[in-house]
């Protein structure tokens, strides 16, 4: 069983980035945002965090394409919103995923999006529910370094939405209750098309 983690860059310092990096003994970045780049902290934008990493004796690679939670595809939306379980069946979501699994059998990967809370970012309730959902140990790091494992997070999010009552645990599995949340959490915070989207 292989492992992983997930981070949010948030407004970290580089310095402050690198130290939570450190902490959790990470050898390699895997960026899963679509667009790589940040209007308020661009020591976090693709090329100047590649050229930091490096310098750091970390590696990086660029998943945003296969693992982004801002799918070309039109066929991940409904009435304009992104839908997390159309984008993990697609081709490209599934090639991403395996590429990842095998890095993390040669690496110690962090997966990286911009969001502090895990449970407002599609690196938790897209991939990394499809990493465990394959039997992957994820586990996310907060901005304080503590560690939260991923069925802990999704205990979180059922307990957001009510989901985690014992008469809801004993009418539906824990895993329809777990999709269910996440697809109310998508309803919340999933990517929204706008009109520059639909022109592409």
């Amino acid at each position: 069983m292989a492992g992983v983690f997930t981070i949010g860059h948030s407004n970290h310092a580089l310095a402050g980035f690198l130290a939570l990096l450190r902490r959790h003994a990470v050898a390699a970045v895997a960026d899963v945002r679509s667009a790589p780049y940040s209007n308020f902290n661009p020591h976090f934008n693709r090329e100047a965090l590649c050229g930091e990493l490096a310098d750091a004796g970390l590696a990086y690679f660029y998943l945003g394409r296969e693992l982004g939670g801002r799918s070309d595809d039109p066929a991940c939306y409904r009435n304009g919103r992104i839908r997390y379980d159309r984008v993990a069946q697609t081709p490209r979501f599934r090639d991403g995923l395996r590429r990842l699994v095998k890095s993390m059998t040669e690496h110690r990967i962090v997966l990286m999006c911009a969001e502090k809370e895990p449970l407002h970012c599609h690196r938790t309730l897209l991939v990394a529910q499809a990493l465990a959902a394959e039997g992957n140990d994820v586990a996310h790091i907060h901005a304080d370094g503590e560690l939260e494992r991923h069925a802990a997070a999704m205990d979180r999010l059922l307990d957001e939405f009510g989901l985690g009552a014992e008469e809801d645990l004993f009418a539906h599995p824990r895993a329809a209750l777990v999709e269910m949340a996440i697809r109310r959490q998508t309803e919340r915070v999933g990517h929204v098309l706008n009109a520059s989207d639909k022109e592409r």
